[in-house]
């Protein structure tokens, strides 16, 4: 009569425990992948943004006793992005012709990315 065994429950329990654990490991792993691929993509908007105002920056005629630069006029801002006016800083204790200019990019009022760049009158 032992021959014509069928599964049995401890059988099918441990397969279906097995089955949800990679069922888990594998849901965990794709939703990590969408969260970093959401990052990436709001990193690299910010990214375009600041490139692009500090191109236009340096496009600009240098302002002697400039607080700041203005924003492009022609940027194309997504909806939910910003990117305040470029904030200048001296780099020595007068304006010698060399200033610090740093360009932000924020998300929902959050900050992204700033980078900063050296405008010079030449």
């Amino acid at each position: 009569m032992r021959s014509k065994k069928g599964i049995s429950f401890i059988e099918t329990a441990i397969a279906l425990a097995i089955l949800g654990i990679v069922a888990v490991a594998f849901l965990s792993g794709i939703g990590t992948s969408f969260k970093a691929a959401s990052i990436n993509n709001e990193r690299l908007t910010a990214e375009s943004l600041v490139i692009s105002e500090i191109e236009y920056v340096k496009r600009c005629t240098y302002q002697y006793s400039a607080s700041e630069y203005p924003v492009d006029p022609a940027l194309d801002i997504p909806v939910g992005w910003s990117v305040p006016p470029p904030i200048v800083e001296l780099v020595h204790a007068t304006d010698d012709g060399i200033q610090k200019v740093t360009v932000k990019a924020e998300h929902n009022g959050r900050e992204i990315l700033s980078i900063y760049t050296y405008k010079v009158d030449r």
